[in-house]
């Protein structure tokens, strides 16, 4: 699979699309996901070239001086700075993956997919890189492990601190991208992913650099992805048995996007009360109004008011699963939350 290369600012290339091929109608095709990989590689891209991504800087001022040297070395050598990203360092994208499950599938990476991207790799590099990675090739799960162990090192001191607030960004935009399909349908949706991404007859068309393709996803669906790291464009995954994939710039990043919790707790406090900050900012996962209450340090009747409040502005949506109520953020939550960044 060739993920999109970064296109050259300014330049067109109107002879080189990918097609994702969907029935007009059919919303059912198109899912969302978030790929806590994807993000990964494109902040080891992001250290790397840091000139050439100045929405991120806020994120590097943080971050820098706490990576490890030898293990981000090591997927330096791996993912490099522009062009083809091997495959095995992510999974598919879900609305559910965590940087956890991410890190698992790594762990477990099918020997001969890591041979075929790596021969890839190997074949786009030259000198000390080149013999890197042919020493990786020639003991794949020796290489699987230290790149497993150097992703976890890497992970924990880079992305680990702001993941929060990543994920919020890349769940707000999804939530908007998702409203508009229900509202507007899929070709306005399309539409407002970017300026290279439109409905052409059918289809899903995303203008690359280099690359041309059709892809019948009428079979397996499409996979949106928002990503932050990524910012400056649209890259595609096409190749089986990875599920057709696009990912595509989130809504509102800003060089300030990775700015600390507590800044954003405080901003959004300051709206509905820090009380109610503090549940719907915890409210990305299902919640018993039990656990809100104990998250929250407050009574349990005082939890169900506040959540009362919250699902009666459209924040919050409670749902019986057994003889538990569950409280999860609503798109619009997710929207309110993501703003604050």
């Amino acid at each position: 699979m060739d993920r999109n290369i970064r296109p050259r600012e300014g330049v067109e290339s109107p002879d080189h699309r990918v097609d994702f091929r969907l029935s007009p109608g059919d919303i059912q095709a198109v899912r969302f996901g978030v790929s806590p990989g994807h993000e990964f590689a494109h902040a080891v891209r992001v250290l790397l070239r840091p000139a050439e991504h100045p929405l991120q800087w806020g994120w590097l001022k943080q971050v820098r001086e706490s990576v490890p040297r030898e293990p981000f070395s090591l997927l330096a050598q791996v993912i490099g700075a522009d062009g083809y990203m091997p495959d095995f360092l992510t999974t598919d994208a879900r609305w559910d993956l965590t940087p956890a499950d991410e890190l698992a599938a790594l762990r477990i990476a099918p020997v001969p997919g890591i041979l075929v991207d790596l021969g890839k790799m190997i074949q786009r590099s030259s000198g000390e890189r080149q013999q890197a990675l042919r020493r990786m090739r020639a003991d794949p799960e020796r290489a699987r492990a230290l790149l497993a162990d150097a992703w976890e090192q890497v992970w924990d001191a880079a992305l680990a601190p702001v993941w929060p607030q990543l994920e919020r960004m890349l769940r707000a935009d999804i939530a908007v991208r998702a409203r508009t399909v229900a509202a507007d349908g899929l070709a306005a949706m399309a539409g407002g992913l970017h300026r290279s991404v439109r409905w052409s007859d059918g289809a899903v068309r995303v203008q690359l650099r280099r690359h041309s393709e059709d892809v019948d996803c009428r079979g397996s669906g499409l996979v949106l992805v928002p990503s932050v790291m990524s910012s400056w464009g649209c890259m595609v995954l096409t190749e089986p048995p990875a599920q057709p994939t696009l990912f595509y710039p989130a809504r509102g990043v800003t060089a300030g996007w990775a700015r600390d919790a507590a800044d954003l707790a405080d901003a959004l406090g300051a709206l509905v009360g820090p009380v109610r900050a503090a549940i719907l900012l915890q409210a990305h996962i299902a919640r018993t109004t039990s656990q809100v209450a104990v998250d929250a340090g407050i009574a349990v009747s005082t939890a169900s008011h506040h959540l009362t409040v919250l699902r009666d502005a459209g924040l919050l949506t409670s749902a019986r699963e057994g003889n538990r109520m569950l409280h999860l953020r609503t798109p619009l939550g997710e929207a309110l939350v993501g703003a604050g960044l």
